[in-house]
């Protein structure tokens, strides 16, 4: 079935209070794909954002963010005043997230609506802590620690708390109760709104999409509560860390940071904890992308200290017997393989067994530096999903407008590609006649956006990565009708 979708970070949804939410608005937004004529809204990874503001730098991979908690809903089930949160000053601008303004505001008023949920006691919550608690007590406990220790890396902890020994753990759970409990709430409060959000997508005939990077960041419950999944030293150090080498995109390569997993332990316990990690995504989303799928291949390993990529050497994957034993765990799921990048022999071998279908980001087929990805759309088969560009590519008109000038002139002479329509239209129709069964397309492209509006340039840290929002207003009916005549013209309508 040809199906169509949007990608739409819940960060970048409008809101009065300095970012996206779980409220109104993003209902609004399921309406509008509704009316669109779409099957799929795609978001970036919901976890706590940690260093450089990432969706894919968390504090935890299983866990979901505090600032999309909504605060007009947590109002109308009174565990807020609306003056405790209307009045305050969320930021000066409504297109871009200011994340160190919310972070000194956000949590006072969510302690205030956690301490009244608890008075309230809801009778789901102890559910809600039995069914989560393979790591929500590891996180509240992590999160508490991190508080108690101003806010530093745990791998800068006292060693008896580092290195989780009893002794110090139980006392900090005595210590820090009120800690722990506020820490649960949050988790309570997002979950439950999470889960009404997609029970009106679904109820509209929405999909969510979401998305699985492959590491966790080092400053993670995930890490410091099972040292043992990852490559670290006995002090709890990573001895190498992830990235990708140097190539025509950047002459250091991407040093990430992250630590690497011990694969070896991982596939002689069944990978369980994978198992695990998995199994949560898919309480949260119906498709899951899963992130540089070449890892699973084989990975980059940079040894841990070096300031670039440059000197990292590649290393096996744990392959297909992985995906094997997740299916064997999980049943068949809805999966898509995120293949981008150079590609080996072994790795589209192992997407053929895997059975996922793969990326195809057409901004990267009229790249002159990347030849025979096959990005090309008469290229394209069924089992596939089509991107104009993703969050890590610039919008279309940014592209149009940056890139050189005969890749470019490809682009207009192979698309007819026409100004006065706008480049995006153009661009975007292409996708969409395509073979791919799914396409996908940013919605900053749906609005003609510049680089302004671009989410993240990889191997960059600060400046208006993760920042951008859209404005209200910008899902009118007009915008809808528009979108659902394409899907119309190119069959890409949900079945009725």
């Amino acid at each position: 079935m040809r199906r169509a979708g949007i990608l739409m970070p819940i960060s970048a949804l409008p809101s009065p209070y300095g970012i996206g939410t779980l409220g109104a608005a993003a209902r609004e937004f399921v309406d509008f794909l509704a009316d669109g004529g779409q099957s799929c809204w795609q978001i970036l990874p919901v976890c706590p954002t940690s260093f450089g503001d990432s969706p894919y730098q968390s504090f935890s991979s299983f866990a979901g963010n505090p600032y999309f908690i909504d605060l007009e809903d947590l109002a109308a089930e009174g565990l807020l005043e609306p003056g405790e949160f209307r009045d305050l000053n969320w930021g000066d601008d409504p297109a871009r997230v200011d994340y160190g303004l919310l972070y000194e505001t956000r949590y006072p008023v969510l302690r205030g609506a956690c301490r009244r949920l608890l008075e309230q006691d809801p009778p789901d919550f102890a559910q809600f802590r039995q069914e989560h608690g393979d790591w929500l007590e590891d996180y509240a406990l992590f999160m508490a620690l991190k508080e108690r220790h101003g806010g530093v890396s745990w791998f800068q902890w006292p060693e008896e708390e580092r290195l989780r020994r009893p002794g110090a753990l139980a006392a900090a759970r005595e210590e820090l109760g009120e800690e722990l409990a506020f820490w649960r709430a949050v988790q309570y409060l997002f979950f439950r709104q999470w889960k009404k959000l997609k029970a009106y997508a679904n109820g509209k005939g929405i999909s969510v999409v979401g998305d699985l990077p492959i590491y966790v960041s080092g400053d993670s419950a995930d890490v410091w509560s099972h040292p043992e999944q990852f490559q670290l030293d006995g002090e709890g150090r990573p001895t190498e860390v992830a990235g990708c080498p140097p190539d025509g995109f950047s002459a250091d390569g991407q040093l990430w940071g992250n630590p690497l997993f011990d694969w070896e332990r991982m596939e002689a316990d069944g990978y369980r904890w994978w198992i695990r990690r998995i199994a949560s995504q898919f309480q949260l989303y119906d498709v899951l992308r899963i992130d540089h799928f070449r890892g699973f291949d084989e990975y980059y390993a940079i040894p841990y200290g070096e300031t670039t990529a440059r000197n990292g050497r590649w290393r096996p994957g744990p392959g297909i017997g992985f995906f094997r034993a997740i299916e064997a765990a999980l049943g068949p799921r809805d999966i898509i393989a995120e293949d981008l990048g150079f590609l080996t022999g072994s790795v589209r071998k192992l997407l053929a067994e895997s059975g996922y279908p793969g990326m195809k980001v057409l901004e990267f087929a009229f790249d002159s530096r990347d030849t025979g990805g096959g990005y090309l759309p008469h290229c394209y088969t069924p089992h596939c999903v089509a991107y104009t560009g993703t969050h890590d590519n610039d919008t279309i008109q940014g592209w149009m407008s940056s890139a050189p000038a005969e890749d470019v002139a490809l682009a207009k002479a192979y698309l007819r590609l026409n100004e006065q329509e706008g480049y995006h239209w153009g661009m975007m129709r292409s996708a969409w006649a395509s073979a791919a069964d799914l396409a996908v397309m940013q919605f900053q492209d749906l609005l003609g956006l510049g680089s302004e509006a671009r989410m993240n340039i990889p191997s960059t840290l600060g400046g208006n990565n993760w920042r951008w929002r859209t404005l209200p207003g910008t899902c009118g009916g007009e915008l809808a009708r528009r979108l659902r005549r394409e899907m119309e013209i190119y069959q890409r309508l949900p079945a009725q």
